[in-house]
């Protein structure tokens, strides 16, 4: 999950902090050394993160671009300029457009903004900006809520007192609701000083960056791993007190299954599985991220020089052609399997069901699934090149079917125009010229586009009418046909208008 850091470098930032030491601080050295503080943690701890830093004032700027080099986002933090007043919506509109000309509107984020809680004076102020929310003007827009999945995390560089007094805290928890609420308001609790400033990005890191390390499990063979991005909590809308669940630090592996078995079911997400080294040494964990901090990460770089449970699946998994049904926690199960990624190098990947007991239809309950040997008789049959997966339903899903989509009108155009090229071709197109038409007129009749019926009948009869003196007498017959079947069924007329009816070709006495 992406971030981006916001760091507020307005005059008001540049206010003294008194301490008790000689030494003077400014409210944007505590920020700064809040960030590095984080910085250094990521580094260490959560290396694959990909982080972008941005300043802003009355303007924005984007000082480092997405990178996994903490170096130089500590470098372009330590030589941050001053500048003008704060405008907060600005800046949101630049974390809007960095983050959706990188990652599009898919991907979720995070955004944290670094601020010392002032609000900002006159136009663009975040007061203002509050205060004409429901009358914007006609060209502009307030960024919030974002077109992509986001965390919002407003880290205040004062404490509750003084955000209270100025009123500010209620309008930095509006702007948070208006983000979706997911995230939160950090204050310093206590004297505004540089170690209430460490606790406060404490709170972040353990919020939001606190590695996901767990115990893989298989049998008597297992192996300490991180899941990267850490797993987040899911809600079951369907349950009467719907409680967040969380992936279990002990991951069961449950059975092996075949890829073609597993089809393509639906995840809500995806992550890697890095092994931990027992040591937890920089140099033996083996993590795979180089100096460089390549992209990706392959297994057997991942492994080090000590033997990993870990590696031993990534392997196993790829050759073979299988992936790993782990449970996640009570009713709720996962896959693991083995990816490559640009650079021909495979990796360690863990795909997350929705919690419940039958997350893939076509398996049936998970629970129930076991070995062949405990199977009265052989469900594969004498020959086991044969998968008895994806089990058929008894009746045939409307999803399973070829279903026709307008989505542009490009597309209905398409349609339109196959049916009249087939329509040139008569009679050697007969049959498909009546498969297109019999597609798009069970399409206009789902969606009641009797309108469309009427203007391809036309088409048709005007394509009779200019059909040339070489063209087959059957051609004529069979348009004036499908554009009185057409008209017909245009009409809501209950035998010419079902959905199941098929136009068929007008029999003749012409032969091709």
């Amino acid at each position: 999950m992406p971030t981006v850091v916001l760091v507020d470098a307005s005059l008001s930032m540049t206010r003294p902090v008194c301490q008790d030491s000689s030494e003077e601080f400014q409210r944007k050295n505590l920020a700064v050394h809040g960030l590095n503080m984080l910085f250094e943690h990521m580094a260490s701890n959560y290396r694959l993160e990909f982080t972008a830093l941005m300043a802003f004032s009355s303007l924005w700027e984007l000082l480092v671009p997405f990178t996994r080099d903490y170096n130089a986002l500590q470098d372009a933090l330590s030589g941050l300029d001053d500048y003008d007043k704060t405008c907060v919506e600005s800046a949101l509109n630049g974390v809007n457009n960095v983050v959706q000309q990188e990652w599009g509107s898919g991907c979720p984020c995070q955004v944290v903004l670094v601020t010392d809680g002032s609000l900002g004076i006159g136009k663009g102020s975040l007061r203002h900006s509050l205060q004409t929310l429901k009358h914007p003007a006609e060209d502009k827009k307030f960024p919030l809520p974002f077109p992509f999945p986001a965390k919002i995390f407003i880290m205040c560089v004062a404490n509750t007192e003084e955000l209270n007094m100025t009123g500010a805290l209620d309008k930095w928890e509006e702007l948070l609701c208006l983000g979706g609420g997911d995230g939160e308001v950090f204050t310093v609790e206590g004297a505004l000083c540089m170690q209430g400033v460490q606790a406060m990005f404490g709170r972040l890191i353990d919020r939001a960056y606190s590695p996901f390390h767990a115990v893989l499990h298989c049998g008597n063979l297992s192996s300490d791993v991180q899941v990267f991005p850490r797993p987040e909590p899911v809600v079951v809308d369907e349950e009467v007190e719907p409680l967040p669940r969380t992936v279990n630090t002990d991951l069961e592996i449950m059975g092996f299954i075949e890829i073609a078995d597993i089809s393509s079911p639906p995840v809500i997400s995806r992550h890697l599985v890095l092994p931990i080294a027992v040591n937890k040494e920089v140099d033996d964990m083996g993590t795979g991220v180089t100096e460089e901090l390549e992209e990706e990460v392959s297994a057997s770089q991942m492994a080090g020089k000590s033997p990993n449970f870990c590696v031993l699946l990534h392997g196993s998994l790829k050759v073979e052609g299988m992936v790993a049904l782990v449970q996640l926690g009570p009713e709720w199960f996962g896959m693991l399997y083995s990816q490559a990624d640009s650079k021909k190098k495979s990796n360690l990947m863990m795909s997350v069901f929705e919690p419940g007991p039958e997350p893939l239809p076509w398996l049936g309950k998970s629970a129930h699934l076991g070995p062949i040997s405990e199977a009265a008789e052989n469900p594969y049959g004498e020959d086991d090149s044969k998968s008895p997966f994806p089990l058929q339903p008894p009746v045939k899903r409307s999803y399973a079917q070829n279903v026709t989509v307008w989505i542009k009108a490009s597309g209905l155009q398409t349609d339109v125009q196959k049916i009249l090229r087939n329509a040139r071709k008569l009679p050697d197109k007969t049959q498909t010229f009546y498969k297109e038409l019999n597609r798009l007129r069970k399409a206009a009749l789902a969606f009641g586009f009797w309108d469309l019926l009427k203007r391809v009948a036309e088409l048709l009869e005007r394509e009779c009418t200019m059909l040339p003196d070489s063209a087959h007498p059957d051609a004529a017959f069979q348009l004036s046909h499908a554009a009185q079947q057409l008209k017909l069924a245009s009409t809501g007329d209950s035998q010419y208008a079902a959905f199941d009816h098929n136009i068929v070709p007008m029999h003749t006495d012409f032969s091709s």
